[in-house]
């Protein structure tokens, strides 16, 4: 008669053990440190985490080519077009009915999936997620399973769940006892597929002799608690490999970074402060390019720290820095945070990644193929700055690849202008400029010329250790004068804009005034201003002691771009 009371009172220590392990878990997860954390300085993750645009779908080529060209809002609204999916759908059954067994998220550097598998932790050891579906999940991170021993033999899986710098040895019991029991409620969510050193191996049915890697790739497989369910994280460049490795059924998503609302809301968690929140926004709203290049978190996060230093020092002159000094940030913390286990030397690579964006920005070309990219870049998997996927051609796959955005491919072509210390090479790129519109491809080039030659930017780049050379800037400056002097007469408002985006993104007051004074009028005249025009023709007016004439024909000129561009109007003395 006894024998039923056993199970019940085993089943309500197991219970206990499962709240503890929760209540671990979000002692643990509850917080995170960012890049620029100092010791004790954390962050509540429920403060600062904004939900990401996940898509359980794979782009065409047209498709993903026409993605990567869009600026501003517009690329907002193409992505957002894809159908998205959430977290609690991940196990839900497929279009079969199958259910889902192993989850692949893909994401490029920097695009939140670490964040996210620390949130989903969170979640369900708060009750919110995945309650009946898994009694227990397991976080493996991969920068810390390539830190294990490989001297012993006898490894199991509980021996690579304690890798976890947040794990406690007390719920060793009850994680053995979970996989042997209920094998079924039990969820392994693996960070960082990438990083782990045999993931770029070729896929075999050889043995391993790495007894890590021989549990892991059991564990992928299914060869192993095949009941188990697998959440697998991976950067694009390694998830062929992963899919070929992982049980089925298998399920595809990706995160493509915030969506258009997640960046207002992220600014709003981040700045605390609706008023301060929505003049970040309107600044990046205001520069097209930052603006899409926000869609990627840790751009978000930068642009966010800086405005925030911004305001400390002077609450009421703070904007945001340059479109250039921004992606210097971003790639410095890239480097630092997300290239381990690199091949080359970051100068060298850097200059290799300059050379494959020239090539593309001259060839008019967003997307490569792995020997265009192999014959510049030699281990292009390793290489944060680059996406990698799979295009259908015909009856067979072939690897592409590219940059993040058409903007980071710009902003890289200019940084292989700068290491390359070349004048003849530079004023010939400035000679190439017979027209000033939209579809010239060499005017981004140049703005960011010009944004890398800014004093600050280049001593940015000297303590990194990245290419900068400020020899060229005494030629952009002598060359922007005499393009000034030439059009100080001229109707062509195309020219002049252009003129004014190059002063704006070096950034140096003196000479902005200097090469202002030039100019008696300015004339704007049957072209419309942008947001990102207004923005930049108001820095360049309020470096002016006084404008004697300024016309503003035609131009689209809003309300919410006039009170823009109010500042600097009381400096004319003549307005049209």
């Amino acid at each position: 008669m006894s024998w039923p009371a056993a199970p019940k009172q085993t089943n309500r220590k197991s219970n206990t053990m499962i709240l503890n392990l929760k209540e671990w878990i979000c002692s643990q997860y509850k917080t995170l440190q960012e890049y620029n954390s100092l010791p004790g300085q954390d962050v509540l993750l429920t403060d600062r985490y904004t939900d990401l645009l996940l898509v359980q779908q794979h782009r065409k080529q047209k498709e993903k080519e026409k993605e990567i060209r869009f600026r501003g809002a517009s690329l907002f609204s193409a992505r957002e077009a894809h159908q998205s999916t959430t977290v609690d759908q991940f196990f839900s059954p497929n279009d079969r009915g199958d259910i889902t067994k192993a989850v692949i998220l893909q994401g490029h550097s920097g695009h939140g999936k670490s964040f996210m598998a620390q949130k989903i932790m969170l979640d369900w050891a708060s009750g919110n997620l995945y309650q009946d579906r898994f009694e227990l999940i397991l976080h493996l991170r991969w920068k810390e399973l390539n830190q294990v021993s490989r001297e012993r033999n006898d490894r199991c899986v509980v021996d690579l769940v304690s890798c976890n710098h947040y794990y406690s040895k007390k719920f060793t019991k009850l994680i053995s006892e979970k996989l042997k029991d209920s094998p079924q409620k039990v969820l392994f969510l693996i960070d960082g597929f990438d990083e782990l050193r045999f993931t770029m191996n070729e896929i075999s049915d050889t043995p391993v002799k790495d007894p890590i890697e021989a549990i892991l790739r059991a564990l992928l497989k299914g060869s192993i608690l095949p009941d188990c369910f697998l959440l697998v994280t991976t950067r694009p460049t390694a998830a062929d490999t992963l899919s070929k490795l992982l049980k089925h059924p298998l399920r595809f998503t990706e995160t493509l970074g915030f969506s258009e609302k997640g960046v207002q809301e992220y600014f709003q968690r981040f700045c605390q402060d609706q008023q301060v929140a929505e003049k970040a926004l309107r600044s990046v709203k205001a520069t097209g390019t930052l603006f899409s290049s926000c869609s990627i978190p840790v751009i978000c996060w930068i642009v966010c720290t800086v405005f925030r230093e911004q305001l400390k020092e002077n609450a009421e002159m703070a904007e945001l820095e340059t479109t250039t000094s921004i992606f210097v940030h971003f790639v410095s913390t890239l480097l630092e945070h997300h290239c381990q286990g690199l091949s080359q030397p970051v100068p060298t690579l850097l200059r290799s990644l300059g050379q494959l964006a020239e090539r593309g920005m001259l060839e008019q070309q967003v997307l490569f193929e792995k020997e265009s990219v192999l014959s510049t870049v030699s281990d292009p998997a390793s290489v944060p700055f680059l996406c990698k996927f799979l295009m259908k051609k015909k009856v067979r796959l072939e690897e592409m690849f590219s940059f993040m955005h058409l903007s980071f491919q710009e902003f890289f072509t200019a940084l292989n202008y700068t290491s390359d210390q070349n004048k003849k090479k530079v004023k010939k790129l400035l000679g190439s400029v017979k027209e000033y519109d939209s579809k010239s491809y060499v005017l981004p080039v140049i703005q960011f010329l010009f944004g890398l030659s800014n004093k600050e930017v280049i001593q940015d780049l000297k303590e990194l250790k990245l290419p900068s050379t400020p020899s060229i800037r005494g030629q952009l400056e002598k060359w922007i004068l005499e393009l000034i002097e030439k059009s100080k007469d001229s109707k062509k408002s195309n020219e002049l804009l252009f003129i004014l985006h190059c002063l704006c993104e070096l950034h140096e007051e003196e000479f902005v005034r200097r090469a202002m004074e030039v100019w008696g009028k300015i004339t704007f005249a049957s072209i419309p201003l942008t947001t990102t025009d207004c923005s930049v023709l108001l820095y360049c007016l309020q470096r002016c002691p006084t404008i004697r004439s300024l016309e503003l024909n035609v131009c689209n000129i809003t309300a919410e771009k006039l009170r823009m561009l109010q500042p600097a109007l009381s400096r004319c003395e003549e307005l049209e």
